[in-house]
């Protein structure tokens, strides 16, 4: 016993402190890993500080002291937001800056290069390490015995500026990130064969309303509506594999709750990718870095990518260009492809180096759109849903980055819903069923030309003829549903050549299914109108149509409204939205009670509420009505506000394994949640 407490001392004196668990420890391997046995002095505060169960069983155990403030916490980790209480298995880490972590997250902190305190920011002198024997090969750092040291490391020449930016993002990347992992063919071969016994199931439904049943034969019509509605297949057990990188903002106001929160809905996603699916994590602050390359989400990769998350510390600018061309690096220069592949970006911050001309820029004005779309890497085709994390992030250059790659983008109003939106974003990407969907439509009617095509975003275009035109839809989830209004003239017949009928459209689909690859065709019949010569009271006004002119309507006013707003003139803005509320509750769809048409006006009142002062607009007020319009456009869910589901406006649009994928984030939440909670005693 003396002997040891000689050793102790001698640590004590230098700074030093090693414990290896020796070889007759009853912990388990996994146990040995976490180091849940070991015990970690912090020079600067002299406590020991563990949370072990089976440590008093050492013989060296009575000679250690445990913080009292410690042993009776009930706070978290940092860094993974698990609890850091007595008897839990995991070995706790107390900084000189008084700050506790546990020892593997901080661990794992520092090897990748940080070396300052995720809380406070404060520059650490002693620095957590973990080895294993003191061996640094891999086969040494599989063994069941490894070493814990607080060491303080030598003083730096460097300044505190270059130490930063050296930190930050090392030169250490290839030219090329064409290093992704293999895809994985196997599981691919037994859902292509899943995938053909069910090939019943994946076809994409194609349904065609018209505005009214009939229009009188000696009328002439200029401007007829016919709605285009089409609807995913459902899910199957088989799915495509997806290629998924993650763009994160971790600049300096990213420090503190934001970052373990991000870090937290990051493992969410990562635990819910699949052994087929693809991860990279690419992170920016002043600059950007790769964190790892599409590495398959097997159980070994679900843990490396973890850690590499885990260590993650936030400082520096918003280079949020930057962050995005590595991203679409990522994407271009992969040797495979799964069939799916897709950008998040995260920031709650402006752009300080691309759109206002980089630091130190004396550029006057506000951002435009051409400034917006230098944010977007040319030649990049792979769809970017953003997120607008709280009140400082540019709403605009978020919304545009979305819209012209062709993803969506969400407004995360409070730190907690991170982990919602998220998971809502990849219930989706988890479910693609459609690729490359393409509507074709046609006149078969010498006299029949098409007016406009209403798409939203969706690119679309009409022949110079107006005899056809065409609209490019991409990628559909399971289950999900398009519109799109289709205007055409309906000419005045006096000689009618099929019954009292006239023909106006043939309308076409092409799509490809990601699992077989298979193109697919659907041709639906004729679209028609009947010609009585008189038309009576049955002749109604579709609902199905109706609704979504209003839809399409109120798009146009919140557009309309936000365009008011910029310009200062808040009032006439509030009343824009107010006009258009008044006649959207008039319309024959909304007096029926449809859901759409009252999600629609709640949305409205919502946006004049954040419309209230200009504080409030700038907040809130601008980035609630681009993701509105995002969701719109698209036709699909977007995160909004301080919530993912609490509105039926948002919960038209999202999908069953949307709402799956959401109920499992909020299972996952509030276990956490009990988990951090005192225990009775």
């Amino acid at each position: 016993m003396g002997s040891t407490w000689r050793k102790l001392k001698m640590a004590l004196s230098s700074n030093l402190c090693i414990y290896v668990p020796t070889a007759d420890s009853d912990a388990s391997p996994l146990q040995s890993e976490r180091c849940s046995d070991a015990a970690l002095l912090s020079p600067a505060t002299e406590h020991w500080s563990f949370s072990g169960s089976t440590t008093a069983q050492r013989p060296w155990s009575p000679a250690l002291r445990l913080s009292k403030s410690l042993s009776r916490s009930s706070k978290k980790c940092t860094i993974c937001l698990a609890s850091m209480r007595r008897g839990e298995g995991q070995a706790i880490f107390t900084a000189e800056c008084s700050h506790s972590f546990h020892f593997q997250c901080i661990a794992s902190n520092v090897k990748h290069g940080n070396q300052i305190c995720p809380i406070c920011r404060a520059n650490w002198k002693q620095v957590p390490l973990q080895t294993s024997s003191g061996l640094d090969s891999p086969s040494a750092r599989t063994q069941d015995n490894p070493v814990m040291t607080v060491i303080r490391p030598f003083p730096s020449r460097l300044n505190s500026t270059r130490r930063i930016a050296a930190h930050n993002f090392p030169a250490n990347e290839p030219n090329m990130f064409n290093d992704d992992e293999l895809l994985d063919l196997e599981p691919s071969k037994k859902n292509i064969s899943n995938a053909s016994d069910e090939s019943s199931l994946k076809r994409v439904v194609l349904e065609t309303y018209t505005e009214v049943p009939a229009v009188p034969r000696f009328t002439t019509v200029n401007d007829f509506t016919v709605l285009l509605h089409l609807k995913a297949p459902v899910c199957t057990s088989a799915r495509a594999p997806v290629d998924l990188v993650t763009v994160l903002d971790i600049s300096g106001s990213m420090a503190g709750t934001k970052l373990a929160l991000l870090k937290r809905a990051m493992g969410f996603v990562i635990q819910n990718l699949g052994p087929s699916d693809r991860l990279s994590v690419v992170v920016f602050s002043s600059n950007a870095r790769r964190l790892f390359p599409l590495t398959r989400m097997s159980d070994a990769g679900k843990q490396h990518a973890l850690q590499a998350v885990n260590a993650l510390a936030a400082n520096g600018g918003t280079n949020i260009a930057e962050g995005l061309r590595k991203g679409g690096k990522v994407m271009e220069d992969r040797r495979g492809k799964n069939a799916v592949a897709s950008i998040i970006l995260l920031s709650d911050g402006q752009d300080t180096y691309t759109v206002n001309g980089g630091v130190g820029s004396n550029v006057a004005g506000g951002q435009t759109q051409s400034n917006h779309k230098l944010l977007v890497p040319p030649g990049v085709k792979i769809p970017v849903h953003a997120f607008g994390f709280g009140a400082d992030h540019d709403a605009e250059s978020m919304h545009t980055i979305a819209e012209v790659s062709g993803g969506t983008f969400s407004f995360i109003e409070t730190e907690s819903v991170i982990q919602d939106a998220f998971a809502q974003c990849i219930g989706g990407l988890l479910s693609v069923v459609v690729k490359g969907l393409q509507v074709i439509i046609e006149s078969v009617n010498v006299n029949v030309r098409l007016q406009s095509l209403k798409a939203g975003s969706y690119k679309n275009q009409l022949m110079p003829d107006r005899k056809s035109g065409c609209i490019d839809v991409g990628d559909l989830y399971a289950d999900e549903e398009r519109d799109f209004l289709v205007s055409v003239n309906i000419p005045k017949e006096t000689e009618l050549t099929f019954g009292y009928e006239t023909s106006l459209l043939k309308v076409n689909c092409y799509y490809n299914d990601p699992l077989t690859k298979e193109t697919i065709k659907l041709v639906t019949e004729n679209v028609t109108v009947k010609r009585p010569e008189n038309v009576g009271k049955e002749n109604v006004i579709s609902i199905e149509v109706d609704r979504q002119r209003n839809r399409l309507q109120s798009a146009e006013a919140m557009v309309l409204a936000r365009t008011i707003a910029e310009e200062g003139d808040l009032k006439r803005a509030i009343s824009t939205l107010e006009n258009f509320r008044k006649v959207l509750m008039g319309t024959v769809s909304a007096k029926s009670g449809d859901r759409l048409c009252m999600a629609l006006d709640a949305e409205l009142k919502e946006m004049q509420e954040r419309m209230a002062t200009r504080n409030m607009y700038e907040n809130s007020g601008r980035a609630y009505i681009l993701s509105g319009l995002s969701s719109h456009s698209w036709q699909r869910a977007t995160a909004r506000g301080d919530s993912t589901d609490g509105s039926s406006l948002v919960q038209a649009y999202q999908t069953p394994l949307m709402v799956e994928m959401l109920t499992r984030s909020q299972a996952n939440l509030d276990v956490r949640t009990r988990s951090s909670q005192p225990r009775p005693r």
